[in-house]
């Protein structure tokens, strides 16, 4: 029988937050109940808002959590030849294309186009589906752009990707918390359309959240994704991009997101209460388990 291996997966370019407990003690839970090993992974692609000291201050904010680490630590700016070699992999498959509009282009065309009371797509988080170069650029203006080495990112062409793969997806959907992690998995039907052409890598950038992940959890051997909701639509991309990489295929297991008072998520970048602030300002780790229903 396969040992069940959990992960948490931070990036160091914030302080960890109430919601960041809850995921790394219900994976560190998930792992002890089923015998299981629980690693962290440390998501440092981002260089300029990473750093040492915020990744060192994340660990302790671990270690006051209590939170049961295995090694080894896996940290994504050590392994960009990886992210590299997966991406070469898909250009080769011919699944992966160069787009040049900038964000500002994408809001523009869509505003413009919603104008006259049309709806343009969006994403499951939200954001416009990626109209493509042609619906903005004419065709001397896309040559003009690549051979300038203008700014550009690599998108996984999703239709032509499907295509390839010929076959309807799935993933395996498991329970998150308490008796449900021993309740058989249900089977969750991929739909990938709907994200269009995800980015995979930017020219300045050598792999996006979307690409990391799969590589990650393949070299780490995670056989129990544990992670939140605001996550789940997110796995059918996944899925494709395991299925396309010829990637192991993990359970999945979505918790519940704890928000704040006016209803959204949790955010580093919002400035949402730290851990940090928290333990300095006398909370227990007791204290913080209550206050997350643990």
């Amino acid at each position: 029988m396969t040992t069940p291996v959990f992960r948490f997966a931070p990036s160091p370019n914030g302080h960890l937050h109430i919601g960041h407990a809850l995921s790394a003690l219900l994976n560190a839970r998930a792992a002890i109940a089923l015998k299981g090993r629980f690693l962290v992974r440390v998501e440092d692609i981002d260089q300029t808002r990473c750093t040492s000291q915020l990744e060192e201050e994340m660990f302790e904010d671990l270690a006051w959590l209590g939170v049961p680490l295995d090694e080894p630590v896996l940290r994504q700016s050590e392994n960009f030849s990886h992210y590299r070699s997966a991406l070469e992999k898909l250009q080769d498959m011919g699944v992966v294309y160069p787009a040049y509009l900038t964000r500002a282009e994408i809001k523009r065309f869509v505003f413009r186009f919603e104008e006259n009371g049309r709806s343009w797509p969006r994403d499951p988080d939200g954001a416009p589906v990626y109209p493509g170069d042609d619906a903005v650029l004419t065709e001397d203006e896309r040559q003009t752009r690549a051979d300038s080495d203008a700014p550009f990112a690599l998108r996984l062409d999703m239709k032509k990707a499907l295509r390839k793969l010929d076959r309807e997806l799935t993933w395996d959907e498991a329970g998150a918390e308490g008796k449900a992690l021993f309740e058989p998995v249900r089977k969750i039907p991929v739909e990938a359309v709907a994200w269009g052409d995800v980015v995979l890598a930017r020219k300045d950038t050598p792999t996006s959240y979307h690409l990391s992940v799969v590589v990650d959890d393949a070299r780490q051997g995670i056989t129990d994704v544990l992670r939140g909701l605001d996550l789940y639509h997110a796995t059918s991309v996944h899925r494709v991009l395991q299925e396309l990489l010829g990637l192991p295929e993990p359970r999945y297991r979505h918790h519940r997101l704890i928000l704040g008072e006016d209803g959204r998520k949790l955010s580093k970048s919002n400035q949402d209460t730290s851990l940090r602030s928290l333990r300095q300002n006398g909370m227990t780790h007791v204290q913080l388990r209550k206050l997350i229903g643990l």
